[in-house]
């Protein structure tokens, strides 16, 4: 089985808008539902748990549900004090209809640019291993500053990638590798991963993609805009 856990419980202050991102429209239909509907649509993803606030939940199922012809959508779970509790509760609400070894699949619901090729592969990958995740190779020669003032040193640049999302963990291993970082540890998680390394477990890594990218500022709205032909 294979569950996608679509986090849309952001309020997205660095954009500046008055809604939350993944609820801003363009051409027509809202952020989240550009990779609501690529789940949707994809046969291999069984289920789709989404986290959002309660007031956006009604918001949600008027825009999205239409395209859940299969009924794949199971429920919300409530966003988390952080990115990772909101991932941990999740989690949690998965586990009452999903085998252990179901796959979960980690999304932002601001991440509208996902493909079903990203998706396949990463299906295809995890067998074998852990978890899987997208990456970016680094374009740019990176530094490493101690005080942000001045740098120390140069980084190997083809030794590091950028992560993307989304990141693909078998369920309860991902559980548990979470459980573990309870209670204060997942309040310093900045990525998905994360828990995993900590954990120890084998996490591949497959090529990503650069339209999958994040919107988090508002030259990322307009760069997506521009790829949906609204501007």
């Amino acid at each position: 089985m294979n569950v996608a856990l679509l986090l849309s419980g952001g309020t997205g202050t660095r954009l500046g808008a008055d809604i939350p991102k993944q609820y801003i429209e363009v051409n027509g239909m809202p952020v989240l539902s550009y990779c609501m509907r690529t789940f949707l649509e994809l046969k291999q993803i069984d289920a789709v748990q989404i986290v959002a606030d309660g007031k956006w939940q009604d918001y949600i199922r008027k825009t999205c549900f239409k395209y859940d012809i299969q009924q794949k959508i199971k429920g919300f779970s409530n966003p988390g004090e952080n990115r990772q509790l909101s991932i941990w509760n999740g989690l949690n609400d998965i586990r009452k209809y999903a085998p252990d070894d179901a796959v979960v699949v980690v999304h932002d619901a601001a991440r509208p640019g996902l493909s079903s090729q990203l998706l396949e592969e990463g299906l295809r990958a995890i067998e074998g291993h852990d978890g899987v995740l997208p990456v970016l190779p680094m374009k740019d020669t990176i530094y490493l500053s101690k005080d942000g003032t001045h740098i120390d040193s140069l980084l190997e640049r083809s030794r590091l990638f950028a992560g993307q999302a989304p990141e693909f963990f078998y369920l309860e291993q991902y559980y548990q590798a979470n459980k573990n970082l309870l209670p204060e540890k997942i309040y310093r998680i900045n990525g998905s991963t994360e828990p995993a390394i900590l954990q120890g477990l084998d996490m591949a890594m497959i090529p990503g993609e650069e339209r999958n990218f994040k919107i988090t500022t508002r030259e990322d709205l307009m760069r997506f805009q521009r790829m949906t032909g609204e501007v």
